[in-house]
């Protein structure tokens, strides 16, 4: 017999996925420079120099069995300590490589935080929309996910709502910020709400509740805006980090968990995080990637293009008649449907050859995600089609 949950997941990918297939199927029959695929957050903006370079350097100077050999379970130590430093400078909040995990990627950081700190049973709060694949990490060693939908107004969190969903069997929440699909970004004043929320609820119930952190779009943000570093506001904190969005390396998989010092049962926190590695197969993370990421602390890809794409989509759209929420961070723009389902939607705008997502597996029904980490030209080559879209149902 096989395990039919997981024959399940393998059968059908997520809606992401799927467009994304249909996209591939869609060029090869047309050609690529007539479809608008704005389906998978994959960047188009190349990496800084810094990391070919690195490459090369790592190539040319290290020996094999240092740059393709096994590394510590937990990743290599020099690796840790150089990114624990630079979260001690750029954060102002200290850290030592022993808080540090190495993974492939935010996928793998995040199923061994969840592994580590829930029990099955227990309950993990996701504010919606999310991203669909807490669910599925969640929901894989017999922990329940529990939705909390924002404030569909601004995208905050709705802490009336937020507050109910909170009980005795509430483990942990994750945070998104900047927001995947919505490019919202947390608030300063409405992280401190929510952490004095947590805080009132561990002494209510007597227990350790965790704040997870999925942070892979951190560096993405504009106008100014900083992402609040949660472990300074919230001692039972893990941070969920991939260097797939800043350094434009998604298909690199690469990434870390760091388990804040100032958890009260920090050493047995750990320990799981290292143990639910071993457990999920995830002990020593890409060897040559890991020495990659000392070189390239404090560098991203070119965000002033995605910046540029969010206020070219944003303005125009807005002027089709569509209505979104202004994203701040990230590299998506959620747009309300202007039909209450989001497929039908979806499914007419195939017929202008746009492909974008619906929002029923983020939580959150009648919208859209559109993905703009594209080229600047294909935005500019899809806003007659996506005029047409918007005539089609009488918004201008």
């Amino acid at each position: 017999m096989i395990n039919e949950k997981m024959r399940g997941l393998g059968a059908k990918r997520s809606v992401i996925r799927e467009l994304f297939e249909y996209g591939k199927i869609r060029k090869a029959q047309i050609g690529e420079e007539n479809v608008f695929d704005f389906s998978l957050g994959n960047p188009s903006v190349p990496s800084p120099t810094c990391v070919n370079e690195g490459l090369i350097n790592l190539i040319k100077n290290e020996s094999a069995i240092s740059l393709h050999g096994y590394t510590s379970a937990q990743g290599d130590a020099g690796v840790r300590q150089a990114i624990a430093e630079y979260i001690t400078k750029t954060q102002g909040f200290n850290v030592d490589k022993d808080n540090l995990y190495m993974t492939v990627g935010a996928a793998a950081a995040l199923t061994c935080s969840l592994t580590a700190v829930v029990n099955p049973g227990e309950e993990v709060i996701v504010l919606a929309p999310y991203f669909p694949e807490y669910k599925v990490f969640i929901e894989r060693f017999g922990g329940v996910c529990k939705e909390v939908l924002c404030d569909t107004t601004t995208f905050q969190p709705d802490f009336e709502r937020l507050e109910k969903a909170i009980n005795k069997n509430t483990a942990a929440i994750i945070i998104n910020s900047p927001n995947n699909p919505t490019g919202a970004v947390l608030s300063e004043e409405n992280l401190v709400k929510l952490c004095a929320l947590f805080k009132k609820a561990q002494d209510k119930f007597g227990k350790s509740i965790y704040i997870i952190c999925d942070e892979p779009y951190r560096e993405l943000v504009y106008g100014g805006l900083t992402v609040p570093y949660v472990p300074k506001y919230y001692d039972n904190t893990l941070v969920c980090y991939s260097f797939s969005k800043s350094l434009s390396i998604p298909g690199e998989r690469i990434g870390y968990v760091m388990v804040s010092p100032k958890i009260k049962e920090f050493r047995e926190v750990y320990q799981a995080v290292c143990g639910a590695g071993r457990a999920l197969g995830f002990v020593c993370a890409p060897s040559m990637l890991q020495k990659l990421i000392p070189c390239c602390l404090g560098q991203t890809s070119d965000v002033s293009v995605y910046d540029t794409n969010r206020k070219l989509l944003l303005k125009e759209l807005t002027e089709y008649g569509f209505t979104c929420v202004k994203p701040d961070g990230a590299f998506y723009l959620f747009l309300k449907a202007p039909t209450e389902d989001a497929n039908e939607f979806c499914e007419r705008a195939k017929k202008f050859e746009i492909i974008f997502v619906p929002s029923d597996d983020f939580g959150c029904k009648g919208y859209v995600r559109i993905s703009y980490c594209v080229k600047t030209e294909q935005i500019e080559k899809a806003l007659p089609a996506f005029k047409k879209l918007a005539e089609s149902y009488n918004l201008i």
